[in-house]
């Protein structure tokens, strides 16, 4: 048996700082931490080694401005649910992909028929864009 490593999963704190830089943008630690941390009961240092260890994930970039960094996030959250969706399908998959596509249609066909049709037509688009890959020199 070999071990394999988790997704890039966020802890709640994480999240709720990602959550904050995805719906503001670039911020201090102290911006972060009045809007997240003191709400919360959580000292500015713990809401600093938060950002700190988001910034060394990758999830966060960061530009010195006087004493202090300003932080916004790397990805959107699109682009972070896509890779950690990426991640757990190659985690799970091991080269077989059917089982893990069957069962994500399940699950968006019980989101809806529009999500449905909404898959379909994305899938759709991308077929296209992979048909005119093939016919250029």
């Amino acid at each position: 048996m070999h071990l394999i490593s988790p997704p890039a999963i966020l802890g709640e704190l994480e999240t709720a700082v990602m959550e904050r830089f995805w719906a503001s943008g670039e911020a201090s630690v102290k911006d972060v931490n009045r809007e997240v941390g003191e709400s919360r009961g959580v000292t500015l240092n713990t809401i600093q080694s938060t950002v700190k260890r988001l910034y060394e994930k990758g999830l966060l970039k960061r530009r010195k401005v006087s004493h202090a960094y300003l932080y916004r996030p790397r990805l959107t959250r699109a682009q972070f649910q896509a890779h950690v969706l990426s991640e757990v399908v190659e985690l799970i998959s091991d080269g077989a992909s059917d089982g893990v596509l069957s069962a994500f249609v399940e699950v968006t066909e019980s989101a809806g028929p529009e999500r449905l049709r909404r898959l379909e037509a994305l899938v759709a688009q991308r077929l296209e864009g992979l048909d005119g890959e093939q016919g250029e020199p």
